[in-house]
């Protein structure tokens, strides 16, 4: 089903923007600078795309005050023209409603928990003293573990496992493929082998989170590993047992979190970073992909490590050099 129209007037007065322009446009949909319509909102955040807009044909941009004049169609001016744009976007593109009830195909333990606003999926499973919050969505082969809980409005699209006594708050999202509540990854050594140690700690997650496809979230050990309000986590992420991320943090695809780690607040890291155990990292510490970070952070601010790609025959060189450097300290300290 197409979207309703709307006006820009009316997209101006619910987002809080200036309108420069035609307040009677009507837009449908959102696309970028270079693919919209007239019936299209685009925006402008990332000045890599500046040069686009001259020859955009969008009903309206949403952009910063001091790139009107360079606009040729309307503007909807807003000091942060991403937010304001993926707020339009939400309006515009809503999710499909799911209807209440529980699927023919779904299986609802007697004794689980099930509001009467929340839907649950064919193939869903909700075991015993499970809790399914009002409008919860649970989507296709869901499995909802024994005493798990799911928040109000929150959403499970499909696939996803809670396992036992994992409590999800309102308002989450979590992705195909997500699996929360899986045994860490605790091993006592002997000399004959490997001791494995119960994982009876659970895992908490907060309210206004969502976890990308396929990534995991192991329960913690004694204590719950911990997800707090507002934590966006991206596809193919592993968090540790008894690890603890705080609000609003954000954390890049293919990172892992290694056990007992704690993240502060606000803190971004980026792709494919590697964070070793036992750690923490301060409040509104940024890590910058493929970072390795072996040592605790205590922030504010932007820790890199890792080397860019360049040409091979330089970086070997490079690395030979290294080498060369750890040699000769080598040597110097031997004849010390």
């Amino acid at each position: 089903m197409p979207a309703p129209m709307t006006t820009l007037a009316a997209l101006a007065v619910r987002f809080g923007c200036e309108l420069r322009g035609d307040p009677d446009i009507e837009v449908d949909s959102v696309a970028t600078l270079q693919g919209a319509t007239g019936c299209s909102v685009a925006f402008l955040a990332n000045l890599k795309y500046r040069r686009h807009l001259a020859a955009t044909a969008a009903g309206a941009v949403v952009l910063q005050a001091r790139f009107a004049a360079e606009c040729p169609v309307p503007a909807l001016i807003s000091a942060n023209p991403y937010a304001t744009f993926a707020r339009i976007a939400a309006e515009l593109h809503p999710q499909p409603a799911s209807a209440p009830g529980v699927h023919a195909a779904a299986h609802v333990d007697p004794g689980a928990h099930v509001a009467t606003s929340a839907s649950i999926a064919a193939g869903a499973v909700i075991e015993a003293g499970a809790s399914i919050g009002e409008r919860a969505v649970i989507g296709p082969s869901c499995v909802v573990m024994r005493d798990a809980r799911v928040g109000d409005d929150s959403r499970l699209v499909a696939g996803v496992t809670l396992c036992r006594g994992v409590h999800v708050g309102a308002r989450a999202l979590l992705h195909p493929g997500v699996v929360i509540g899986a045994d860490g990854f605790g091993f006592a050594p002997e000399p004959e082998g490997w001791v494995k140690v119960p994982q009876i700690g659970g895992v908490c997650i907060g309210d206004d989170v969502e976890i990308g496809a396929n990534t995991t979230i192991d329960r913690g050990a004694i204590e719950n590993t911990v997800i707090e309000d507002g934590v966006k986590l991206d596809n193919q992420i592993q968090i540790g047992h008894n690890v603890r991320i705080g609000a609003h943090t954000v954390v890049a695809g293919c990172s892992g979190i290694s056990g007992s780690t704690v993240i502060g607040r606000r803190c971004i890291i980026g792709g494919m970073v590697g964070i070793a155990g036992h750690l923490t990292l301060g409040d509104d510490v940024h890590v910058t992909g493929l970072t390795l970070v072996s040592r605790s952070l205590s922030g504010p601010g932007v820790y890199s490590s890792g080397w860019p790609a360049e040409e091979t025959r330089r970086w070997r060189r490079n690395v030979a050099q290294l080498r060369r450097l750890s040699k000769q300290h080598d040597d110097e300290g031997d004849d010390a």
